[in-house]
C-alpha cells in the first residue's frame, strides 16, 4: 500500500492530477446538519437493535462475564473514536472517517478500509431492514419482504430529499432510545434496591449463582466481543456526517469524548441491571432481555413497549445505514475508488446516486428473503453475518489505530487535542487488544469460520486494489 510523498495533501494531489475532479466533491454537499444533529447522529449510533434484541446473543454465548465484553469493547470503540476526532481536529470534512487512513496510510490502505466499512454498512442495512419489517408483521396483514421494501423505500426516500432531512430523523429516533435507555436503568435499578420488589429483589446472586460468573471460560469474552463490536459500531457515523455541517471540529471533539460515557450507561449498566434481575440461563438468543426484564419486574405490556422501541432503533440503524453507505461510496469514488459518477450530487446537495446503488442492496435482501422460510437456517445465517461484520469492523479499527502514528499532525493539534502520549497510548493499546481478540476467535468453538470469512472479504478487496492497480497504475 504505497504512500505519496506528502499524505497531508494527498486528496490536494489527486484532485489536481485528474482533470475530471477539480475539488474535492464533499464540498458540493450541503452544511444542513446541525450540533443537535450531531450530538444524536454520534449517540444514536451506538443505541441500535443490538443492544435491545442482539444482547441476548451475546449473554447465551458468555454469561455474566459479558459485562466485560462491554465494557472492554466500550473501550476499544472510544480509544478509536478519540483517534478520529484528533485527526478530524486537524484536517476537517474529509467526508468519511476511512479517509484519514487514506492520509496516513496511502492510497491503498484507504481502499481498503473504504470498501470494508462499506461492506459493513451494506450487510447492516439489510439485516436491519429485515428486523423491522418482522416487528411490523405481527401488527400488519402483509409479508414480511413486502414490509421490509416499504421501509427501505421510505428511509431512501428520507436521504434522497437532503442531509438535514436524515438529521431530523435520525434526532428524533436517538431522543426515543436514549429516553427508553434511562427509563429502563431508572425502573430496573430501582427495583433491584428494593423499590416495588417486594422482597424479590436477588440483589448481586444472579452474576454468579448459575454456573459461575463466566460459564464458558475467560477466552468467550474476548471472543464474544465481535457480536458486542457490531452492536456498538456507529459512533464513528459522526465523524462522516461531520462533511455536511458547519460546525467546528471542536464540537466534534466534545462529541467523541463523551462517548465513553454513554457506552458506559446504555451498554454496560443496562446489561448488568439485567443480569441482576434475570438469571442468564433464562435468555435466549433471539429475544429481547430488555423486554423479559420488565415482565419480570412486571410492566405492563413490556413485549409491546419493547417492540415499539426495537422497532425505533432499527428504523435509526436502518436511516443510518443508507446515509453512510452512501457517503462512503460517494467518498470512494471522488478518490477514484468507484466510478466517478457516483460522486454527481442533485438540486438538493446529496449524491443521490451513491444512495440509490447503496440502497438497492436492502431492497435485494428483502427480494431474497421473500424466497426463504422463516427457520433455523436463516436464524444462523443471519447470526454468521452478524459476527463476521463484528470481525470487519475490527480490522477497520485497527487501521484507524496504526494510522495515527502516520498521520501528519500540524502543530495546532498537538497544541489543541490534548497529550500526544496519551494519544499513542490509546491507539497503541486499541491495536493490541483487537489483534488478542482476533486471536481469540481462532480458539473459541464456531468463531474460526466466522473470522475467516471476514479475512477472506480482506482478501478479495486486497486483490480487487492489485487489479484496480494494474489495470489502472498510479501516477
Amino acid at each position: 500500500m504505497r504512500r505519496n510523498a506528502n499524505p497531508a495533501t494527498r486528496a490536494q494531489t489527486l484532485n489536481a492530477t485528474d482533470p475530471a475532479v477539480t475539488t474535492n466533491a464533499s464540498s458540493r454537499l450541503s452544511k444542513s446538519l446541525k450540533a443537535r444533529h450531531l450530538a444524536m447522529i454520534s449517540i444514536g449510533g451506538i443505541i441500535g437493535a443490538g443492544v435491545f434484541v442482539g444482547s441476548s446473543t451475546a449473554i447465551s454465548q458468555i454469561g455474566p462475564a459479558v459485562v466485560l465484553s462491554y465494557l472492554s469493547a466500550g473501550i476499544i470503540v472510544f480509544a478509536v473514536i478519540k483517534i478520529l476526532a484528533r485527526m478530524a481536529l486537524d484536517q476537517p470534512g474529509l467526508g468519511a472517517f476511512t479517509e484519514y487512513v487514506r492520509v496516513a496510510l496511502g492510497d491503498g490502505a484507504g481502499f481498503v478500509t473504504g470498501w470494508m466499512y462499506w461492506y459493513f454498512w451494506v450487510i447492516v442495512v439489510g439485516i436491519e431492514a429485515i428486523a423491522g419489517a418482522k416487528i411490523i408483521h405481527e401488527w400488519l396483514p402483509f409479508e414480511v419482504w413486502q414490509i421490509g421494501l416499504g421501509l427501505m423505500a421510505v428511509l431512501t426516500l428520507v436521504n434522497l430529499a437532503s442531509a438535514r432531512s436524515y438529521g431530523e430523523f435520525e434526532f428524533w429516533f436517538a431522543s426515543i432510545k436514549v429516553a427508553a435507555i434511562i427509563v429502563f436503568v431508572v425502573v430496573a435499578g430501582s427495583w433491584l434496591l428494593g423499590w416495588g420488589a417486594h422482597g424479590q429483589s436477588p440483589g448481586f446472586s444472579n452474576l454468579t449463582a448459575h454456573q459461575g460468573f463466566a460459564p464458558f471460560g475467560w477466552a468467550a469474552i474476548f471472543a464474544g466481543m465481535t457480536t458486542v463490536i457490531f452492536s456498538m459500531c456507529g459512533a464513528e457515523i459522526v465523524t462522516v456526517a461531520a462533511a455536511e455541517s458547519a460546525e467546528s471540529g471542536k464540537t466534534m471533539s466534545r462529541l467523541a469524548a463523551s462517548v465513553v460515557l454513554r457506552i458506559l450507561l446504555f451498554y454496560v449498566l443496562s446489561i448488568l441491571l439485567i443480569l441482576c434481575v434475570l438469571p442468564w440461563t433464562q435468555i435466549k438468543s433471539g429475544d429481547s432481555p430488555f423486554a423479559m426484564t420488565l415482565h419480570h419486574i412486571g410492566i405492563p405490556a413490556a413485549g409491546t413497549i419493547m417492540n415499539i422501541i426495537v422497532l425505533t432503533a432499527v428504523l435509526s440503524c436502518l436511516n443510518s445505514g443508507v446515509y453512510v453507505t452512501a457517503r462512503t461510496l460517494f467518498v470512494l469514488a471522488d478518490k477514484g475508488d468507484a466510478p466517478r459518477w457516483l460522486t454527481t450530487v442533485n438540486k438538493r446537495q446529496v449524491p443521490a446516486r451513491a444512495i440509490l446503488l447503496g440502497s438497492a442492496f436492502g431492497f435485494i435482501a428483502m427480494l431474497i428473503s421473500s424466497g426463504s422460510p422463516d427457520n433455523e437456517f436463516m436464524s444462523k445465517l443471519f447470526s454468521f453475518l452478524i459476527n463476521a461484520s463484528g470481525a470487519i469492523m475490527l480490522i477497520v479499527y485497527f487501521f484507524v489505530a496504526i494510522a495515527h502514528f502516520r498521520f501528519p499532525y500540524s502543530a495546532y493539534a498537538a497544541r489543541d487535542s490534548g497529550s500526544p502520549r496519551v494519544a499513542n497510548f490509546m491507539a497503541g493499546a486499541s491495536a493490541i487488544a483487537i489483534l488478542v481478540v482476533l486471536a481469540a476467535m481462532t480458539q473459541i468453538a464456531g468463531k474460526p469460520p466466522e473470522l475467516y470469512a471476514s479475512l477472506g472479504f480482506l482478501a478479495v478487496v486486497v486483490v480487487s486494489l492489485v487489479i484496480k492497480r494494474m489495470v489502472r497504475p498510479q501516477r
